[in-house]
């Protein structure tokens, strides 16, 4: 069965609970930037590509070698994607991020003029470019409103409580929308990264360190089974 739609209450009181989140994690990091390394938007694009299953900091360290390489859209289209493979392969699933940064420069090239478009419909089309990679390049590279629903972001919004148990990356995008103000949504989502690496841990969550223990639904569920048991 669809999921009944939020009461105008239900909305208002995400969208409360929203602007708490955003202020406290503005305070607790507010530098918060993309943690992949890049110069240019098409750096952006490759390294987001091989930050798939595989840490930014791994990425950050490959990209050095691929990029002294090929230092432009042009040379990268022109090499093999054998080629890229042997410099990319310590990012895991190299063989098919290899492909993909192949094909998705090659259109670069003989589409763009071996410049990044710059409409989310655009960057949507290229090889290789999900929703997630979309987002990032629109927010982090053209300033646009921009919502990157990573796993830091899907975990720690279904935690806190932004959304319902929805898992979905394009699914938790959509609801966010509706919460939280467009100009607040790239930087938020490079907080939650931020916050989820140094707190809000996948398998232990510091509460008792949290800016957002007494906001969020899962650290007052804790709370309520603690006391429930004493």
């Amino acid at each position: 069965m669809p999921k009944k739609q939020m009461s105008a209450a239900e909305l208002a009181a995400k969208k409360e609970l929203a602007l708490t989140v955003i202020e406290r994690l503005k305070a607790e990091y507010p530098d918060a930037a993309c943690t992949l390394d890049y110069a240019d938007a098409w750096q952006l694009l490759v390294s987001v590509r091989l930050a798939a299953q595989c840490t930014d900091a791994r990425v950050n360290v490959v990209v050095e070698d691929l990029f002294a390489k090929y230092p432009g859209v042009a040379a990268l289209a022109a090499a093999e994607p054998e080629e890229i493979e042997a410099i990319v392969k310590p990012c895991g699933l190299g063989h098919s991020k290899a492909r993909d940064i192949s094909a998705c420069m090659r259109v670069l090239r003989d589409k763009y003029n071996c410049q990044v478009p710059t409409t989310f419909e655009e960057l949507l089309a290229l090889p290789g470019v999900g929703r997630k990679s979309a987002n990032l390049i629109m927010g982090d590279v053209f300033g646009k409103p921009a919502i990157v629903t990573d796993t830091h972001c899907i975990r720690l919004c279904n935690r806190i409580g932004l959304v319902d148990n929805v898992k979905e990356p394009q699914k938790v995008e959509m609801l966010l929308w509706q919460i939280i103000p467009p100009e607040e949504g790239s930087d938020l989502c490079h907080r939650f990264v931020l916050h989820g690496r140094a707190v809000c841990d996948a398998r232990k969550p510091n509460c008792a360190a949290c800016c957002l223990a007494d906001v969020c639904r899962m650290a007052r569920e804790a709370n309520t089974e603690t006391n429930a048991a004493t």
